[in-house]
């Protein structure tokens, strides 16, 4: 076998990469920190900031040097630093305020996680068991409870900014009925109800997540008259009859729940019945080292897979729907058309 030497810029970006937890612990130093949000539309000092977030100022500009090494934060020619995109994205004022998405991804629990995951992919299997002595969520609820705050702060951040991606994608003009599946705290359904005045909706999810849905679909908010919230599980029953079903983000647990959820609502809906299945790919996408990376950790907390286009297609055709198209909401997700056979 021929031996070839590696580039020197192979070599340095495999370093790199090994060094990957630096980066992600430094993400997470300056969300905990507050940093961004310290930082306003000045440049400021080191000591400045460290005055601010109550930091040492020389560890503070270590952590703000190897932060603007990837593009987080810049320093300025008189060792200042000021705001560049991503950075200004940890602050928790901003729009689409990546803050808590940050935090989670680095919770506690991660960091003894992945150091196991060449026994998820022997095994196949997640590792919480043999960690925690039980289930990813049980420890979540019962021994994690800023964990769970900062998973409940991740997914609401994360609904919020896709709903209207997904509003503006959908025509429901034809419709006259939508239940959003599995819907979290309904910022889906709320912007589609939104879109459409004369559509009613149903959302469907845990009884412990419905209880606090989206202030638009509360009692005395604008959007309520039209909203029936139906606290449930959709892995073992799917009680709505609506003309539309959207499902997002709902079918990467392991593959026994995803069946019985597309069973469910299979046998739920009415024939032509529109079913409309939303997901983050691992392939065929922009975002691909992002969801790859959370299909990983899926299989290390749950037991779980992010989905391929064809293997989403799949498991809905086995489901007895009948897939017509796969659209693309944005650089992360894709929808999947679908319809109940007549």
């Amino acid at each position: 076998m021929t031996t070839v030497s590696p580039s020197p810029q192979s070599a340095m970006r495999l370093r790199e990469l090994v060094f990957g937890a630096a980066c992600a612990a430094a993400v997470r130093a300056a969300a905990r920190l507050g940093v961004a949000d310290a930082l306003g539309d000045r440049p400021a000092s080191a000591e400045e900031l460290a005055a601010e977030v109550k930091a040492e100022p020389r560890p503070l500009e270590r952590l703000l040097r190897a932060l603007s090494c990837y593009g987080i934060f810049a320093e300025t020619d008189d060792g200042k630093y000021v705001h560049t995109d991503m950075s200004r994205m940890l602050r928790e004022d901003t729009p689409n305020s990546l803050r808590y998405i940050s935090l989670w991804c680095t919770e506690p629990w991660t960091w003894e996680a992945w150091p196991r995951l060449d026994e998820a992919v022997r095994s196949g299997r997640d590792v919480f068991d043999d960690l925690y002595g039980k289930s990813f969520f049980e420890y979540l609820h019962q021994d994690a409870t800023e964990s769970a705050q900062v998973f409940d702060r991740a997914m609401t951040t994360s609904s919020k900014q896709s709903a209207e991606d997904v509003a503006r994608l959908l025509d429901l003009s034809k419709a006259q009925s939508v239940a959003d599946i599995g819907g979290g705290q309904g910022h889906v359904l709320a912007s589609l109800l939104e879109k459409h005045p004369s559509l009613e909706g149903t959302l469907l999810d845990l009884p412990t997540v419905v209880a606090h849905p989206d202030p638009r679909l509360r009692a005395g908010g604008p959007l309520a008259p039209r909203v029936k919230v139906v606290p449930g599980d959709c892995r073992e029953d799917i009680p709505v009859r609506a003309d539309v079903y959207i499902i997002k983000n709902i079918l990467e647990w392991d593959d026994d729940s995803t069946r019985r959820t597309l069973h469910n609502v299979k046998s739920a809906a009415r024939p032509g019945a529109r079913v409309v299945v939303i997901e983050n790919l691992v392939d065929d996408s922009p975002s691909m080292k992002f969801t790859t990376a959370m299909d990983l950790l899926l299989l290390l907390n749950v037991g779980g897979a992010k989905h391929t286009k064809d293997s989403m297609i799949r498991r809905l055709s086995d489901a007895g729907l009948e897939v017509h198209d796969v659209l693309v909401v944005n650089p992360y997700l894709h929808a999947f058309e679908c319809t109940v056979p007549a």
